[in-house]
């Protein structure tokens, strides 16, 4: 974040250095565009430095993002220079623990372009759909009436089995924004009510009522409608989820693969509480 808002402050105050990009055509990662004390800055620590930068930076001139991205090398160069000499013994761990987190990283980076393809998420999306269609799932079409007491709900009951009509009820009583629609709730699936009010319109038939039932926002009056088979999600709407179960099992594989070939020796009889002795890092 540091590193961003100082190339911000450059690009905003025109404080970056009028500095010409070497010649396109002789260029390589290690061209050398700048020089502090004698330590060499490339043009590869240029666009790898552009390569970790958030969208809207990547939107700017290239002119203005290649002296801003120089410049803030620059500084950072020579404040290296001068703090190096005095890194303490917590520097230099963290450093070494974030060599080691950066390098693994860019590892399973490579593992998981090679395993989410789009052949593995569309292979990924048939095996979830034979499953669906094997154990298909229902969707429900329901009406309820919804009213404040028990009472209530027990004398629309009662009209309701004198042969009621259930939309007219719900119109005039019921308390939520399905009276509009004579207390329609549209189709939905399992998990998307409340549990008591689920677990009613699961028990029922179709064209059956069942009430009072009380939930948390009062008394329902409960009618089925009707039922169906769950449609199978597209591949689009599933597409992202896939995509990460397919990666979290294709790093989990890598790296229990590469950790079980390697050759491990673990410290017996360490005092977990010297996790927190700071005083080890030194000052």
């Amino acid at each position: 974040m540091t590193q961003i808002k100082s190339i911000w402050a450059a690009l905003s105050v025109g404080a970056v250095l009028a500095l010409a990009p070497a010649a396109s055509q002789a260029a390589d990662a290690t061209t050398v565009v700048a020089t502090v004390n004698g330590t060499d800055i490339t043009l590869g620590n240029v666009i790898a430095m552009r390569e970790s930068l958030p969208d809207q930076y990547q939107q700017l001139p290239d002119d203005a993002l290649y002296n801003g991205i120089l410049e803030q090398l620059i500084q950072q160069t020579a404040l290296e220079q001068v703090a190096e000499p005095d890194l303490s013994k917590r520097d230099l761990i963290n450093l070494e623990n974030q060599r080691r987190a950066y390098i693994a990283g860019s590892l399973l980076q490579t593992v998981v372009a090679g395993a989410v393809t789009d052949q593995a998420i569309q292979a990924a999306y048939d095996a979830r759909v034979k499953d669906l269609a094997a154990a298909p799932g229902i969707e429900y079409n329901a009406s309820h009436i919804l009213v404040a007491t028990e009472a209530e709900a027990k004398d629309l009951k009662a009209q309701l089995d004198a042969g009621a009509d259930f939309a007219e009820l719900a119109k005039a009583h019921s308390t939520d924004g399905s009276a509009a629609g004579g207390g329609s709730l549209g189709w939905f699936g399992p998990g998307m009510m409340v549990k008591p009010f689920e677990d009613a319109v699961v028990a029922l038939k179709p064209g059956e009522i069942a009430g009072p039932i009380q939930t948390q926002f009062g008394w329902h009056i409960i009618r089925l409608n009707e039922t169906r088979a769950a449609a199978a999600p597209t591949l689009d709407s599933l597409r992202d989820e896939l995509a990460g179960q397919i990666e979290q099992q294709a790093v989990e594989a890598f790296v229990k693969q590469k950790t079980d070939a390697a050759t491990i020796t673990r410290t017996e009889g360490i005092d977990p509480a010297l996790l927190r002795d700071q005083t080890l890092l030194g000052n």
